[in-house]
């Protein structure tokens, strides 16, 4: 492999380093190399490896790694599935008669919410199975769950027997998803870690979509099946993961964090490096498992959680896991969960709210798969900080057009009105899927090192369940006493997020899950991983 080249000096020949901003120029000789490519890159090493070696992106070891991935996918498609299900159903009569007797919100709010409290409850034992057992067991446990869940609210006769069934669905839910977003990036390529990772959380619109048109052409049926056939179908992604996963290959951190070393590099060799074991990404990514992978970790020791908050590296690493799993579900995304109220209250009938509820979950599917086309070269940063504020000016347009509609009472209306104010709520979830579909499992995958990984994404599982509960109790309750005044919340609420990605969201692109390490480490992790060095690449090898 041709030796890295430093980009030259403008000016001084003998200085080695000069600094514009935040831009880290390193020089060695007086003039490009020729035969040489000139690249800004925050990993020179990775820049190298990555241009004179890796894996064809159609070859067979690809074909077979993206088969792997879509296991994971599956575990969230089980999750999406959920949200949109749930949405649906909560409008059809035959499920509102059977469960929704008394106080409607609050009853809404307890049959919603009692998911999270389950995925709560996972999320305390979700780290332990996919750390003791690897990240395959995880998901196939919880898929296993998930299809006990099923089954009991899927023949549910009381709403008793509904809340229990929701509550081990949940639990089952949290198990998978802790071991999924885990599996996924570990075994994913460097130069493909964001867009095969950002897609595993996409699949939380692979099950609302398909949900959403479910619910859609059960709605019409004036019986119990309207809602049972539905809840039935959602144990096919988990039967899928129970049938696929053991055919999958486990990642080569956990492997190589539990001493099969050879089985770690194995899977380097064949998936990372096209069976070359000489190849530059491989010998890259072996050298930094030796450095940073601990063989002594937290992860075998079942409750020692010292890891995310120990050092100054750790909790850097943790409060943007944390971040993540607070602002992912506080950002006015819970509002999905009751579309149909939304739209109901905007003047819209019974079939415009079903249809219109299918049409936003395609168009927010569409939109976070772009994201995902993007994710190996747009900023997280930026991401979060723009579109956290572009959700509070949509969510807060929507609110004065919703207290224009409001204002008409039963007098006459100007339909244009909620026309509007339906398509900015549109615009809203559009631009909050671009914005935190991907991120949501990517970036806090990133951000936590191998041995610390399932537990801190379990972590992000219990914020997330917290949140959510406040949210999906909350809601149904705000929404019926101030009407359009609680998107206030979100709109005020959006606008702190922002200024706190601003000052606080570390950059995690271009760089391998070992080398940002050394990021998390500086005393302001912000400023050191947006720095970045100009570097000459060879186009050809050199003798």
């Amino acid at each position: 492999m041709s030796a890295l080249h430093r980009s030259p000096s403008s000016s001084s020949p003998d200085s080695e380093k000069e600094k514009f901003d935040d831009v880290q120029l390193e020089h060695v000789g007086n003039a490009t190399p020729s035969g040489a490519v000139v690249k800004e890159v925050v990993n020179p090493d990775l820049a190298v490896a990555t241009m004179t070696g890796g894996l064809n992106a159609r070859s067979k070891e690809a074909v077979l790694l993206y088969c792997a991935a879509l296991v994971s996918f599956l575990c969230s498609c089980g999750n999406g599935y959920d949200g949109s299900l749930m949405t649906g159903i909560n409008g059809m009569q035959p499920y509102r008669d059977q469960f929704n007797k008394g106080n409607a919100a609050t009853s809404t709010g307890i049959i919603f919410s009692i998911y999270t409290v389950g995925q709560m409850a996972g999320s305390l034992f979700a780290d332990k199975i996919s750390d003791r057992w690897g990240r395959r067991a995880g998901m196939f446990a919880g898929c296993c769950i998930i299809l006990c869940g099923t089954a009991i609210i899927s023949t549910a006769h009381s709403q008793g027997q509904f809340i229990g069934g929701r509550f081990v669905l949940g639990m089952g839910i949290a198990v998978a998803i802790v071991a999924a977003p885990t599996y996924c990036i570990e075994i994913s390529p460097p130069q493909w870690r964001g867009r095969m990772t950002a897609l595993y959380n996409t699949g939380w619109n692979g099950g609302a979509i398909p949900a959403a048109g479910i619910v859609f052409a059960t709605s019409n049926l004036t019986t119990n099946w309207s809602w049972r056939i539905p809840l039935i179908i959602q144990a096919v992604p988990a039967s899928c993961v129970i049938a696929l996963v053991w055919f999958c290959p486990e990642s080569p951190r956990w492997l190589y964090a539990n001493g099969r070393y050879a089985e770690a590099e194995a899977f380097l060799v064949k998936y990372h490096g096209a069976n070359n074991p000489n190849d530059p990404l491989v010998k890259l990514q072996m050298e930094e498992f030796k450095e940073n992978i601990s063989q002594t970790g937290s992860d075998k020791r079942i409750f020692d959680y010292s890891s995310l908050y120990k050092t100054h590296n750790a909790r850097w690493r943790s409060l943007m896991v944390f971040l993540m799993g607070l602002f992912g579900q506080m950002s006015g995304n819970g509002l999905g969960y009751y579309n149909l109220d939304i739209y109901k209250s905007l003047g819209f009938d019974k079939h415009m709210q079903f249809s219109m509820n299918l049409i936003s979950t395609c168009m927010s599917a569409i939109a976070a798969w772009v994201a995902v086309s993007l994710s190996d070269r747009m900023p997280r940063r930026k991401v979060l900080v723009i579109g956290t504020f572009c959700c509070s000016v949509l969510l807060g347009i929507n609110a004065g057009l919703s207290a224009k509609w409001a204002s008409y009472g039963t007098g006459p209306k100007n339909l244009d009105v909620g026309k509007l104010a339906a398509a900015f709520f549109f615009l809203f979830n559009i631009v909050y899927a671009f914005t935190y579909t991907p991120l949501q499992s990517l970036y806090p995958a990133e951000c936590l090192e191998t041995t610390a990984r399932a537990k801190g994404i379990s972590m992000k599982i219990l914020v997330i369940s917290c949140t959510s509960f406040i949210n999906l109790f909350c809601i149904p309750i705000g929404l019926a006493n101030i009407q359009w005044r609680f998107m206030l919340v979100y709109v005020f609420w959006d606008l702190i997020e922002t200024v706190i990605w601003y000052f606080f969201c570390v950059e995690t692109l271009g760089r391998t899950l070992e080398e940002l390490d050394e990021v998390f480490s500086a005393p302001y992790p912000v400023k050191a991983s947006t720095a970045k060095r100009k570097v000459a690449i060879p186009l050809t090898d050199e003798a």
